[in-house]
């Protein structure tokens, strides 16, 4: 059996909350008249505080660690291959609780030999970005609980059925398949800006770029 090493690249992206506090005073003025003589008595109710909040929106990239690298570190995985084999892979993006709506985002990056070895479908509810390879989307709505969204359908990659074991013999840890999972989250809605996933992705490009 070889090895297969994926790096995934856990961004928890988060949306620093902002608040815009709006303070009003509202004065009352009573009149009343006494002996010939105008008196004005003036009350001031308690200030009125209203407060609104941008929101927020984290997100977390997580893997179960195979721990066949012993480093301990779910971030770098090592996985075994064989031939015609079904291989557990389940990365998995949880947005938490609280987050508002949002666009989410995964990208994967593949080494130049990884689609001579393995294969992979996309988990229900992903969509292909045009004109981006690799990039996946989907919209989510703004939840009190935690939602959860695997990358991978059935947590798993595919060996090819022409590997051979003579292929797999030829392998060296620089040549080793590789795939690289990244994801993002960008709010959705409230702004043309942000719209569409398009625009939304045009965001995210000139954050990391």
């Amino acid at each position: 059996m070889y090895s297969l090493k994926r790096m995934v690249a856990k961004l928890a992206g988060g949306v620093s909350t902002k608040t815009l506090a709006i303070i009003l005073a509202l004065t009352m003025a009573l009149a009343s008249a006494a002996t010939g003589t105008l008196a004005w008595m003036y009350a001031t109710a308690p200030q009125v505080k209203n407060t609104f909040t941008y929101g927020q929106l984290d997100i977390t990239l997580t893997e179960t660690d195979t721990g066949l690298d012993d480093d301990g570190n779910p971030d770098t995985n090592q996985y075994q291959m064989d031939v015609g084999a079904a291989i557990h892979k389940d990365p998995t993006i949880t947005v938490a609780g609280g987050s508002v709506d949002g666009w989410l985002f995964v990208q994967l990056t593949e080494s130049v030999n990884f689609a001579d070895f393995m294969a992979y479908t996309m988990a229900d509810g992903w969509l292909p970005m045009p004109g981006t390879d690799g990039l996946y989307y989907r919209p989510f709505d703004a939840s009190e609980d935690d939602q959860i969204f695997p990358v991978l359908k059935d947590d798993q990659v595919q060996m090819n059925p022409s590997v051979t074991l003579a292929d797999l013999a030829a392998l060296t840890s620089e040549s080793y398949p590789k795939l690289t999972v990244t994801a993002y989250a960008v709010q959705r809605g409230g702004s043309a800006e942000i719209s569409t996933p398009g625009a939304a992705w045009q965001i995210i490009q000139g954050k990391i770029n």
